[in-house]
């Protein structure tokens, strides 16, 4: 019954701090939920504000297109004569023409009673010709304003579009008909579904008619008016669809436009922040659906941490009372125990005297000593021994009748002298333990005896005179300290040795690396010279077969390129490994990047069946232009190995906080996520996608791993099997702006029919028979002139007396000697050079800095002949 109160109080106490912890939690909880919807909304109006941007320029792209058309004489011309059927033929010609160039949708000429009189698709079975859009809102305001826009579903292809149009007028002023082009959208929602985003763009009635889900399509997000009902029945903009009323339910406003809502949609079960962007000029509105679950986690992360904080301040306080209530006990404590000692003080003064005279009772005669392992010796105030144990008498083996209670311990210590044990002083050796004795202070030394054995001696005063003294036997334990002193010093010179020969076999395999590295360098050198050689047989072989063996050499050329392909990797393997690839990171617009892969890789996927996107992005970021295009080339070229035909391929980059990430998306297989890590070792190949002659050696993720690493890029992969792939690399912002780029050299145009090379001059100075017979093959096929040397030797001999050539094509390595050395040699016989084209299969990238150096040109082995006929037609044509 006396501790109820107290338990009544303690259970208050708990409950008062668990209420306190959860009242924290709740705040905590309720004020991060908030802040962090306000975080997620801004997230999503910056986000929209770009998606906003991308559509109001792929938009304004056709703006400007209807207005030129609005003016052209021939469209005029057949809209001031309808009925003639020659007139509305060449507007139809002049109409496809026109969408081919500009990749609209279709083009449509209507005249004044709103019937289509000419169009792009005029010869197909949907034709726009000969249907009436009189109804549509965007031929009624170009016909009233001048201009009209409307997003609608198409009247006879059923596809939908934007559609904008512009009146066209007569020498009065007055409307006499319109151009309508129609715009479709579908490209600009290719990265709507990014993160698990929901994007939905709706017109101004609160239809979405654009969204990366299509369950979405033609919802309705807000209860219609009987008038907005009756336009979209008049307007017919989206005929055939059923409109139905999307399902959600608001739960809480964020504020600044945006909102939570709970979807009725069973794959959509967590609330989702629901924010909208309007877009005036259009009248649309695009929303963002994104998931709420990040804010939930910082929510509930507060409320740990609010939960966490109240413990630690509780736990805080009941620690500073506990050391309050603990400091008064002890002070209490003290207090009576100050009073006990002074109680006792005086007793215990008056019985130290007779303390030494019970010991020499007791101690001399008992055996309480003879359970200790050391020796002890006991002596009173005037230096006589009292008392003793076994154990003292067997370390220093004293006779019996030494050993007496009340004997002068100097009468010991002396015998001690007399058998060696004090060195070769002995009087001084007693002189100092006598002292010790009488100034009665504690001490502690060790003394080694003659026959190995080591003692530890401890001496302590007692209270009112006399001396306790101890004796151990410490010989085992200084011998294992010997002995461990000797094994780690072994143990040392071992990891000495051992760190020596490691030492050495790290330098080995450095070796061996190196020696491994020149030896594939080498390698793929001496092959590349005959498939230099190949190729342009090749090439020669091609102006003679008939039309039916040029699938052949099409094959040949395809197995060739391949193999070109495999040892250009192989070359950059070795290059990566040895640490030769020099890095010239700088200031670097991605748009140069971008501008350079699209027109390579653009013709290459059309010929693979593929359509290849490219996203412009004005980014400037810091990074090496060669190796990081290096990186998007591998990126693209295993996209269009293992995307169907069909397929579809985009290069884009998306901002970051610190820089850009450069995605390439296509619409393969995917990768199998045990094998997404795999795909970056050296010969792995994925079994899916591709046949098997077009796949690679599995060599060119390997090198975007090296160089990657070496730019100290991240490189990443997602892939959803049997839907595509995105590969990507993460590339850090310039900090500085890129310096002017030095003028890009003119792309070699193909030769005209006109310019031929008959009967221009030209050398080829090659050590290899194979690249110097196919090259002399090649350019006397084109008409040249072509004097061949085998070697330097013959070179010069061939220059004295010789009229200079009109283009020197040099090998750079021509056994014992080099390009550069002969062209010196050629230059003083010459007085001067021509142009000259340096060639070569070596994997050293100092070569065609040094060869520009001196104004040349350089073509890497092996030769391709269509970039060996332009250059030398552009040298020819300029005089060089």
């Amino acid at each position: 019954m006396l501790n109820h109160p107290r338990q009544l109080r303690n259970a208050l106490w708990l409950i008062l701090i668990v209420a306190g912890g959860l009242l924290s939690a709740w705040v905590a909880g309720r004020v991060a939920y908030s802040q962090a919807l306000l975080r997620q909304a801004g997230e999503a109006r910056a986000l929209l504000g770009q998606r906003a941007q991308v559509i109001e320029q792929h938009i304004d792209r056709y703006r400007i297109m209807p207005a030129v058309l609005s003016l052209d004489p021939q469209l005029r011309a057949t809209l001031a004569n309808p009925n003639d059927r020659t007139q509305r033929q060449r507007a139809n010609e002049r109409l496809v023409q026109l969408n081919f160039a500009n990749r609209t949708s279709t083009l449509t000429l209507i005249d004044a009673a709103g019937i289509g009189i000419a169009a792009s698709n005029w010869n197909l079975a949907n034709s726009n010709v000969g249907h009436s859009y009189a109804f549509r809102p965007y031929f009624q305001r170009a016909m009233a304003q001048g201009a009209g826009e409307f997003y609608a579903i198409g009247v006879t292809t059923h596809v939908p579009g934007h559609f904008i149009a512009r009146a066209v007028h007569d020498e009065r002023g007055g409307a006499v008909g319109a151009v309508a082009v129609k715009v479709e959208l579908e490209d600009i929602r290719s990265d709507w579904s990014e993160r698990g985003d929901l994007v939905l763009l709706s017109d101004a009635n609160g239809v979405v008619f654009l969204s990366a889900h299509p369950q979405w399509r033609y919802r309705v997000l807000a209860p219609q008016t009987p008038a907005q009902q009756r336009e979209l029945r008049l307007t017919r903009q989206y005929q055939g669809q059923r409109l139905q009323a999307a399902a959600f339910r608001v739960q809480r406003e964020v504020g600044e436009g945006a909102r939570v809502v709970r979807l009725r949609d069973p794959a959509m079960r967590e609330p989702m922040l629901w924010q909208s962007l309007h877009l005036p000029r259009e009248n649309w509105t695009l929303h963002l659906l994104r998931d709420t679950t990040p804010s939930l986690r910082t929510a509930w992360i507060a409320r740990l941490v609010a939960a966490g904080a109240w413990l630690l301040m509780v736990s805080v306080v009941l620690l500073i009372l506990q050391r309050n209530r603990i400091a008064a006990l002890r002070l209490r404590s003290r207090q009576e125990l100050e009073k006990m000692v002074e109680l006792h003080a005086e007793a215990l003064r008056n019985a130290g005297d007779g303390v030494v005279q019970a010991a020499q009772a007791s101690l001399g005669e008992s055996q309480s000593l003879e359970h200790l392992p050391q020796g002890i010796s006991v002596v009173d105030a005037q230096l006589r021994l009292v008392a003793w144990n076994r154990r003292y008498a067997e370390l220093f083996r004293y006779p019996p009748e030494l050993l007496q209670v009340g004997r002068p311990i100097e009468d010991l210590i002396r015998y001690n002298a007399r058998r060696g044990l004090l060195g070769n002083e002995p009087e001084e050796a007693i002189r100092r333990r006598l002292e010790h004795l009488q100034r009665g202070q504690p001490y502690l030394h060790e003394r080694e005896r003659p026959d190995g054995t080591v003692i530890e001696i401890r001496g302590n005063p007692m209270p009112d005179g006399g001396f306790v003294t101890s004796y151990a036997d410490i010989t085992a334990y200084k011998q294992a300290a010997r002995d461990l002193r000797s094994l780690a010093d072994s143990l040392e010179r071992g990891i000495e040795q051992r760190t020596r020969d490691l030492q050495a076999a790290k330098g080995e395999a450095e070796r061996a690396n190196r020696y491994k590295t020149r030896f594939v360098a080498a390698a793929v050198h001496d092959l590349l010279q005959p498939l230099n050689a190949a190729r342009m047989y090749l090439s020669s072989l091609r102006r003679r077969v008939d039309p039916d063996s040029r699938e052949l050499a099409d094959r040949i050329e395809a197995a060739l390129t391949a193999q070109d392909d495999i040892l250009s990797s192989l070359l950059d393997i070795s290059r990566l490994e040895s640490g030769a690839l020099e890095v010239r990171r700088g200031a670097l617009p991605l748009a140069r990047v971008f501008d350079a892969i699209e027109g390579q890789f653009r013709i290459l996927a059309e010929s693979h069946g593929l359509r290849l996107h490219c996203i412009a992005s004005s980014a400037i970021v810091d990074s090496d232009e060669v190796l990081l295009r290096r990186i998007v080339q591998n990126f693209l070229s295993n996209a269009l190995q293992f995307t169907p035909r069909a397929g579809r391929i985009v290069l884009g980059a998306r901002r970051l906080r610190d820089g850009v990430r450069i995605e390439i998306w296509d619409t393969g297989p995917g990768i199998p996520e045990a094998k997404r890590e795999l795909i970056f070792e050296e010969f792995q190949r994925l079994d899916v996608g591709v046949e098997a002659p077009a796949r690679g050696a599995g060599l060119g993720l390997a090198i975007v791993r090296r160089v990657a690493q070496l730019l100290d890029h991240r490189i990443a992969v997602r892939s959803w099997p049997g839907r595509g792939s995105v590969f990507s690399v993460e590339v850090p912002y310039a900090r500085q702006a890129p310096a002017e780029a030095a003028a890009m050299p003119a792309s070699a145009a193909a030769p005209e029919p006109n310019s031929a090379l008959h009967g221009r001059r030209v050398w080829v100075v090659d050590d290899d028979p194979h690249s110097r017979q196919a090259a002399q093959g090649l350019l006397a096929d084109w008409g040249c002139a072509v004097e061949a040397a085998g070697s330097a030797a013959e070179a010069r001999a061939r220059a004295v007396g010789a009229p200079m050539p009109e283009v020197l094509l040099l090998d750079y390595r021509l056994g014992e000697s080099t390009g550069f050395e002969l062209a010196a040699q050629l230059e003083a016989l010459w007085q001067r050079l021509p142009p000259v084209v340096l060639m070569s299969a070596d994997a050293d990238p100092g070569l065609r800095p040094r060869a520009s150096e001196r104004g040349w040109h350089f073509l890497p082995k092996p030769l391709k002949p269509a970039a060996l006929r332009a250059l030398a037609m552009r040298l020819l044509a300029r005089g060089e």
